[in-house]
């Protein structure tokens, strides 16, 4: 018996229909800050209404360059898992603070507060918890939190009715890690910390879709605490492994121009089911 694939149905109606018929280009996000050259990157998750909670990360990355959908590599991982420990297996959907990959991680706070990359994305912000059954948002670093902030304040009685939840971003050991110089042991011990801080909170806030696993996390990676993406949150024809745990996209170039311009995706080794030669 043939097996029955499930995917995201995508942007046919409305108001998403008409958002990415209109997004923001090059003279909204400046391509000396935001690799634009990779076109925008929407959204993952439900947009039927069924959505419970809404995760606002903050830019896209390799692995969503090529799978059209956000936070599906490593940070992904992460928050499905983290999502997952509350019960929220669907019911969920996920947006961006910035359409496009932010070049330099001081371009992404520079424009924290331009106000057409804001209206944009509060266009978004109001089709998702705007007389929906949203409850929570769970915001992923300072970036998102400013911009979920920004987006309160023109719509205060729609926000009365959501919680928030301000977590680390899930990338904030190996960022932190970089420019500290701290080892990525402490940094790890120390986002996890975060999120079992705030890991209760969210769980009352929500209504799980099943099981919960409210056990806090320990100071480093479990395995059972990153899960893969759901086949439903990707376009038609998506191959598996693009939603597995293991990295499969990498920037590849010897100079900053080469590099920008290109990524290598590489099917992961246990993802290699053709016969040896």
């Amino acid at each position: 018996m043939a097996v029955v694939h499930q995917s995201c149905v995508g942007y046919g109606a409305e108001p998403f229909a008409s958002l990415v018929a209109g997004y923001p280009d090059d003279d909204v996000y400046p391509p000396g800050d935001f690799r634009t050259e990779w076109g925008p990157i929407f959204h993952r998750g439900r947009l039927d209404g069924s959505a419970r909670v809404l995760v606002l990360g903050q830019d896209p990355a390799t692995h969503e360059a090529i799978s059209r959908r956000i936070l599906v590599g490593e940070a992904g991982q992460r928050v499905q898992g983290l999502l997952a420990k509350v019960g929220v297996d669907t019911a969920y959907v996920m947006v961006n603070v910035y359409l496009y990959s932010v070049f330099g991680q001081a371009a992404g706070s520079r424009h924290a507060k331009d106000a057409l990359i804001a209206d944009y994305r509060n266009r978004w912000l109001d089709a998702l918890l705007v007389g929906t059954g949203v409850t929570a948002v769970l915001t992923l670093g300072d970036l998102a939190a400013t911009a979920y902030a920004q987006w309160v304040k023109v719509q205060p009685a729609a926000a009365a009715s959501l919680h928030l939840v301000a977590v680390r971003h899930p990338t904030y050991p190996e960022g932190f890690a970089r420019a500290s110089g701290k080892p990525l042991a402490e940094t790890t011990a120390a986002l996890l910390a975060n999120w079992n801080e705030h890991l209760p909170d969210l769980a009352s806030h929500v209504t799980p879709e099943g099981p919960t696993n409210l056990t806090p996390y320990a100071a480093t990676w479990g395995p059972t605490d990153l899960a893969p993406i759901p086949e439903a949150d990707l376009p038609p024809g998506a191959p598996g492994w693009w939603r597995g745990v293991d990295a499969w996209a990498t920037r590849d170039g010897a100079d900053a121009q080469t590099k920008r311009a290109t990524i290598s995706v590489v099917v992961p080794k246990g993802d290699r089911t053709w016969p040896a030669l």
